[in-house]
C-alpha cells in the first residue's frame, strides 16, 4: 500500500509539473475552477509563456478596475489570425532543410506544446510586392495578348508557395486561404506595365476567368481558396506590382463580369471588396449599395495605414447583413517590440475585432535579415514575423501579436460582450468548445491590479507595464 501512494504521488506531481510548462497541449484543458493566464511582456521576459497554475475564481469584491464578461451579448463570429505568406517568405522557409522547416512550420499552424495555431493566410494571386521578381500567370511578349488565357500556368508559384501551403496543409487542413492580387498580367492594363495603370474594360471578361483558372488550378493541387479580394490596395497605384482600381470601376466588375463568371462556374470562393485603408469607408459602402454587386459579395476587407478602426463599424452599420475583414497591417525594420505590440494589440487585435471584423492579418510571415526578397521598388523595410537567415529563426513583434490571440481564439469563436477601459483595452470571446477567452492590454507604465467577472465570480490578476495578458477557462 504505501509503494502504491508512493506511484500515486509522484504521478500526481508530474502531471502538476506538465500543468506548468507553456509545452503542453492547453487546448485540451479546461477547468472550472480557474483560468490559465499566457503572459506577454514588451521587456521580453515572458514571450506568450503560460504562467504557474491556474488563477482562481472567487467571490470576493475589491476596490481594482474590473472587466466584465457576458457570454449573453453576441456578435461576429471569427475565422482567424494570421499573416500573409508572401512569395518571398515561402522561398525563404522552403529553402531551410527540412527538419528546421517542418519544425517551424508546426510551430507556427499547429495548437500542440509550443504552437500559435495560426488559423488563416493570406497569399498573393501573382506576385505581390515581396516576391524577387515580378510575375503574373499569364505572362506575354509586349504586344501579344491571350483573352482566352490558353497560356494561363500556376508554373510561377510550383516552386516555392505551393510547396510550403501543402505542408501547413497537412498540419491544419482546415486553414482559410485568402488570395489577393497585386496586379493583373500586363497586357490587360492601360499602361502595359506591372506599377499602376487601370484595368482595361475590353478585358474585364477575361480578368474575371482568370480569377476562375487560379481558384480552379489551386484546388487541382489540393489547396481550396476560401475567399479572394480584387484588388490589393486599389487606391496606390505606385507599388510594384500594382493597379489603380476606383470604387465605380470595381462595382462593374464585379456586377458585370466577375459576380456572373463566378455562379456560372459554381465557383464558392467569396469575394471581399476594397481591401486597402479605413479612411475610405465610402469604396466599400458606394459599392455595397448597388444591389446588382452586393448580392455577390460577401464582405469588406481593411488595411489601417490611413483612417480609424471605427470605420469598420461605419460600414458593418451601413450594411449589417456584410461581413468584415482585416487583412493588412506592415511593421517597419528593425521592430520595436514594446510600442509594436502594444499598438497592434489595442488597435488590431482587440480594436478589429471590437470593430466586426472576423480576421486580423499581419503582412509578411518571413524575410531574411535585410528586409528581402522585394521587387524592384517593393517594400525594402518591411520586417517579417520571423526572420529567417538560413536555419536560424528569430520572432519578430508581428509574431507574438498574432499569437496572442490565434492559439486560443480559435476559427468559429464568437466575440462576446466585455467593458472597455481606458487603461486596460480588451476583448472577449466564447470558443467553439465552450471556452471563454479574454486578451488584456495594460496601457499604464506601472503594474496594474484587475479583475475579470462573469456570472458573478471573479479572477483576480496584474498586468507589468505595456504588457499582455491571455486568459483561458
Amino acid at each position: 500500500m504505501h509503494n502504491l501512494l508512493k506511484q500515486k504521488a509522484v504521478a500526481l506531481a508530474f502531471l502538476a509539473l506538465l500543468g506548468t510548462g507553456c509545452q503542453r497541449n492547453s487546448l485540451n484543458h479546461t477547468t472550472s475552477t480557474g483560468a490559465e493566464f499566457w503572459l506577454t511582456n514588451p521587456d521580453r521576459s515572458a514571450l506568450f509563456v503560460k504562467q504557474p497554475g491556474t488563477l482562481p475564481f472567487s467571490a470576493t469584491t475589491n476596490q481594482n478596475p474590473t472587466i466584465d464578461v457576458d457570454e449573453s451579448q453576441t456578435f461576429q463570429s471569427i475565422d482567424g489570425f494570421g499573416y500573409t505568406l508572401t512569395g518571398g517568405s515561402a522561398m525563404l522557409i522552403n529553402r531551410m532543410d527540412a527538419k528546421t522547416r517542418a519544425a517551424l512550420l508546426k510551430e507556427l499552424f499547429s495548437t500542440d506544446g509550443n504552437g500559435i495555431g495560426v488559423s488563416y493566410l493570406r497569399i498573393s494571386i501573382g506576385a505581390s510586392d515581396l516576391d524577387d521578381h515580378v510575375f503574373s500567370y499569364d505572362d506575354l511578349p509586349e504586344g501579344q495578348t491571350d483573352a482566352n488565357l490558353e497560356k494561363f500556368s500556376l508554373a510561377p508559384d510550383k516552386e516555392h508557395l505551393l510547396p510550403i501551403l501543402k505542408e501547413i496543409l497537412a498540419i491544419n487542413p482546415n486553414i482559410k486561404i485568402l488570395g489577393s492580387p497585386w496586379s493583373p498580367p500586363t497586357w490587360m492594363k492601360t499602361n502595359n506595365n506591372s506599377k499602376g495603370g487601370s484595368l482595361k474594360p475590353e478585358f474585364y471578361d477575361t480578368y474575371a476567368q482568370y480569377f476562375i483558372k487560379y481558384i480552379q488550378g489551386m484546388k487541382a493541387e489540393g489547396i481550396q481558396i476560401d475567399a479572394i479580394t480584387i484588388q490589393n490596395e486599389p487606391l496606390h497605384p505606385g507599388n510594384n506590382p500594382s493597379l489603380l482600381m476606383l470604387a465605380q470601376d470595381q462595382a462593374t466588375f464585379i456586377k458585370k463580369s466577375l459576380g456572373p463568371a463566378f455562379q456560372k462556374a459554381n465557383i464558392d470562393t467569396k469575394i471581399f471588396l476594397y481591401d486597402h485603408n479605413a479612411d475610405h469607408p465610402d469604396y466599400p459602402i458606394s459599392i455595397l449599395n448597388d444591389p446588382e454587386a452586393k448580392k455577390y459579395v460577401d464582405g469588406s476587407a481593411f488595411h489601417l495605414y490611413a483612417g480609424p478602426i471605427t470605420a469598420l463599424t461605419e460600414v458593418h452599420n451601413a450594411h449589417p447583413d456584410k461581413n468584415l475583414y482585416f487583412t493588412e497591417q506592415w511593421i517597419g525594420a528593425p521592430g520595436n517590440l514594446k510600442g509594436d505590440l502594444a499598438w497592434h494589440v489595442k488597435t488590431l487585435i482587440i480594436g478589429a475585432t471590437r470593430n466586426w471584423s472576423r480576421t486580423v492579418l499581419e503582412w509578411n510571415l518571413a524575410a531574411d535579415p535585410k528586409q528581402q526578397p522585394h521587387t524592384p521598388g517593393g517594400c525594402t523595410e518591411c520586417l517579417g514575423a520571423i526572420t529567417v537567415d538560413g536555419n536560424t529563426i528569430t520572432r519578430n513583434p508581428a509574431y507574438y501579436n498574432v499569437a496572442v490571440a490565434s492559439k486560443f481564439v480559435r476559427p468559429g469563436s464568437v466575440r462576446i460582450q466585455s467593458n472597455m477601459s481606458e487603461t486596460l483595452p480588451n476583448v472577449a470571446f466564447k470558443t467553439p468548445d465552450g471556452r471563454k477567452v479574454v486578451i488584456v492590454l495594460n496601457t499604464k507604465e506601472t503594474t496594474q491590479a484587475f479583475n475579470i467577472r462573469e456570472k458573478g465570480k471573479l479572477i483576480n490578476t496584474s498586468l507589468p507595464a505595456g504588457s499582455v495578458g491571455t486568459y483561458v477557462w
